[in-house]
């Protein structure tokens, strides 16, 4: 089979590797029918995820066609469509019985990662019972690829972690696909302004489309100040990072409001200064997170329901086949005004 394969920092390769077989009772080999690209394999290519080895199948999202199950498996057979969550939960550990899929004792984020993903033809699925989810009847697959990750981590980590609550103050730094994903789930709570912080005017703009009260563009002038301007000099109650780099949490951390939140988002290569010296004194709360995707099946169910419309994140199309040309574009998102990328056989 064809897979879009890790070759080391700044090294991808579109080459042949070997169909992926069942190894355990609980697995199901999975026919890739939709796929997309994440901000985290873009930090993977960068080296900022050390644990990936060279010749890894990079990806953790997808919906597709099951093709084998292990005879473990009992709630999906040969022909059933699945979304295929990022994260792995064996539903059976210390850390999957609180919740916390994104820990799981033999799971969590593995696909792309630990294990081969999903930028490829097929995919091994270890704990398919409890990894995958049915497609609901009539749903648009493309829609819910955006539930594999970016929606359940801006909403998990970003949005439940950051506490948002109705008539709160919301700022978002990053208004790429993960921080967008925040932005329509915070509304889920009703807050009053939601400021987003971005370098980009066309994402500016695709956000306000999106709900956002006011934007801020980061490359003109001091977004802090400008931020503060819009608050009446307070700041805000929340502050949600979505990009994963050392200036964004310095924006997320100049902005908060006495006893407010940051919720770190972002994927961070690099070192942070945390500046406790100026936020002890401000009983603010700061939380980080890997998603554990356990409001996978709410937001199934709000998108099934109409009242989430995640398929306005994507703006481009591509066949697998295609799937190189399709990071470029993704990678050069600001000249491409690209989001999310569908890539499809």
């Amino acid at each position: 089979m064809k897979a879009l394969v890790y070759r080391g920092p700044g090294s991808k390769e579109w080459t042949d590797k070997p169909m992926p077989t069942i190894q355990a009772p609980t697995d199901a080999i999975v026919r890739i029918t939709k796929t997309t690209i994440c901000g985290t394999d873009l930090h993977i290519l960068k080296g900022d995820v050390p644990a990936v080895v060279d010749g890894r199948i990079l990806g953790h999202e997808g919906v597709g066609i099951v093709e084998e199950v292990g005879p473990g498996v009992r709630n999906f057979k040969v022909g059933d469509r699945v979304l295929i969550s990022c994260v792995t939960s064996c539903g059976k550990c210390e850390y999957c019985k609180k919740g916390m899929y994104s820990h799981c004792e033999d799971g969590g984020w593995i696909l792309g990662h630990l294990i081969d993903g999903t930028q490829a033809e097929y995919v091994r699925i270890p704990h398919a019972d409890t990894s995958l989810y049915p497609v609901p009847e009539g749903i648009d697959e493309e829609a819910l690829v955006m539930l594999s990750d970016i929606l359940p981590t801006g909403f998990e980590v970003g949005v439940l972690k950051g506490q948002v609550q109705p008539g709160d103050t919301v700022a978002i730094v990053g208004a790429g696909p993960v921080g967008l994903a925040a932005l329509l789930t915070a509304q889920f709570y009703s807050p009053a302004e939601i400021i987003m912080v971005d370098l980009d005017d066309s994402r500016l703009e695709v956000a306000r489309t999106f709900g956002a009260t006011k934007t801020v563009n980061s490359s003109r002038g001091n977004p802090v100040e400008a931020v503060m301007e819009l608050t009446g000099g307070k700041g805000v109650d929340v502050a949600i990072e979505a990009v994963g780099i050392p200036v964004t949490f310095d924006i997320c951390q100049g902005i908060v409001a006495a006893g407010g939140h940051i919720a770190n988002v972002g994927v961070h290569g690099k070192s942070v200064n945390l500046h406790l010296e100026k936020l002890w004194i401000q009983n603010i709360t700061l939380t980080t997170g890997l998603v554990d995707t356990n409001s996978t099946p709410m937001l199934i169910k709000t998108v099934v329901a109409g009242k989430l419309e995640p398929k306005q994140l994507i703006t481009h199309r591509f066949p697998l086949s295609d799937i190189e040309k399709a990071y470029e574009v993704f990678g050069n998102a600001a000249k491409e005004k690209a989001l999310k990328v569908i890539l499809y056989q």
